[in-house]
């Protein structure tokens, strides 16, 4: 198999204009489609197509899922995008842009169900699939042909019409050698893409990208890159391999291997979440510490609720502001004992906001726990006391949440932050 149409299924071994079968020009042809099995699946505007599937009024209308006017967009949908608005740009420069928008508010609860169900699909297919967030993951079919009948492709190129037809929402794959280069496909031709990138001429496809399209490239890396006269994939390729040392440490080895289109990480269902979080972005700014603690207080909640349900107890907590400047200050501090309570939470974030300077404004405030360990046992240790109790304390209001929703028990401090 070397073609495919992605309407009907067809297949055959040439390159076609429009598919024989159905006339469709949705048609994939590539010399190694046969032969790779790597993919990435990206819902295309996700939050934003949830929410214009279930009301169909919105359908031609540009769509923005997001905070209030101080805050950020969540997902931009593609009539939207035309306009300008972005995943993480500030509320108010979006409306800008776009002053005709529809603004909803995240509906996460709900992006979760859809999630689980394409997720779903995906493991029908194959054990390895490693989700990198609610709206996309990697796929490893390497081994599937003789049990699905059929090559990853063509396997991949029936998933996607399924969750089309079935759930109502486009996705786009990448299909590639590898991680790096399944991840790269499948931005080339959303929404409702099918790409593919073989191993020959990976290097010449490369070549003329901006550094910025490497994973890990930031915009700190992309300036010193930039210093060094290195601006494009390609200026990476050709680099000398110990000036690329010199310039980034052990970081050069690896994106001299990424410029070459190697990467040889594997698709790893059981990797473990690297951070639970919660943030809010106020509106007006803060800046009296009693005001800013009673924002933190929920958040802590939230993040230690997260933590006691995937069963895991964080061994560093996090503290996050963002000044009336857009500047991110993140502040950490590992825990003599892991927690997954929101007393000890809330307790170090309060401590790492004390030590900032008083009489800044902050437009957000965050709280988080990173660095996880099984919960099973995390509070045994000698000096956990106060932390066995603050668990089965919280435990309990769990439960009666659970049961009597969340209004059933509310905490002083969050009566006092009311």
């Amino acid at each position: 198999m070397k073609t495919f149409c992605r309407d009907c299924l067809w297949t055959g071994g040439a390159k076609v204009q429009r598919c024989p079968s159905c006339g469709s020009p949705r048609t994939v042809f590539h010399d190694e489609l046969d032969q790779l099995s790597m993919a990435h699946l990206d819902c295309d505007a996700f939050y934003a197509s949830v929410e214009k599937r279930d009301d169909p009024s919105l359908r031609d209308k540009p769509v923005i899922v997001g905070g209030g006017k101080r805050g950020v967009v969540t997902t931009a949908c593609y009539i939207a995008r035309m306009s300008g608005p972005r995943s993480a740009m500030p509320m108010y420069k979006a409306l800008k842009l776009c002053p005709e928008a529809v603004v909803i508010k995240p509906n996460f609860a709900k992006y979760r169900t859809e999630s689980r169900r394409i997720m779903a699909k995906l493991e029908a297919l194959t054990p390895l699939v490693q989700p990198l967030s609610l709206d996309e993951a990697w796929i490893d079919l390497s081994g599937t042909e003789r049990l699905h009948g059929a090559p990853p492709a063509f396997m991949l190129a029936k998933v996607q019409r399924e969750i089309e037809h079935e759930i109502g929402l486009t996705v786009s794959i990448g299909l590639a050698p590898n991680k790096f280069l399944a991840k790269i496909a499948s931005e080339l031709d959303k929404p409702r893409g099918f790409s593919v990138i073989g191993a020959v001429g990976v290097v010449e496809f490369l070549a003329p990208k901006l550094v910025s399209i490497l994973p890990g490239v930031g915009p700190a890396t992309v300036a010193a890159l930039a210093k060094e006269g290195f601006k494009t994939v390609g200026d990476i390729a050709r680099a000398d391999l110990k000036h690329l040392v010199q310039v980034l440490g052990a970081g050069g080895l690896r994106l001299h291997h990424l410029a070459h289109g190697r990467d040889a990480r594997a698709v790893d269902p059981d990797q473990e979440r690297k951070t639970i979080s919660a943030e809010t972005t106020f509106n007006d700014d803060l800046y009296k510490r009693e005001d800013l603690e009673d924002e933190l207080w929920p958040l802590c909640e939230k993040v230690a609720r997260q933590a006691r349900a995937g069963g895991v107890a964080g061994r560093v907590a996090t503290l996050k502001l963002r000044t009336p400047d857009f500047k991110i200050h993140t502040r950490r501090r590992t825990l003599a004992v892991p927690t997954q309570t929101a007393r000890t939470l809330f307790q170090v974030a309060r401590e790492l906001l004390a030590a900032e300077p008083k009489g800044l404004h902050y437009r957000l405030i965050g709280a988080g726990l990173t660095e996880f360990v099984p919960a099973e046992g995390a509070a045994d240790d000698f000096f956990a006391g106060e932390e066995r109790k603050a668990l089965k304390s919280e435990t309990v209001i769990d439960g009666l949440r659970g049961k009597y929703g969340a209004a059933a028990v509310v905490t002083g401090r969050a009566l006092k932050g009311k």
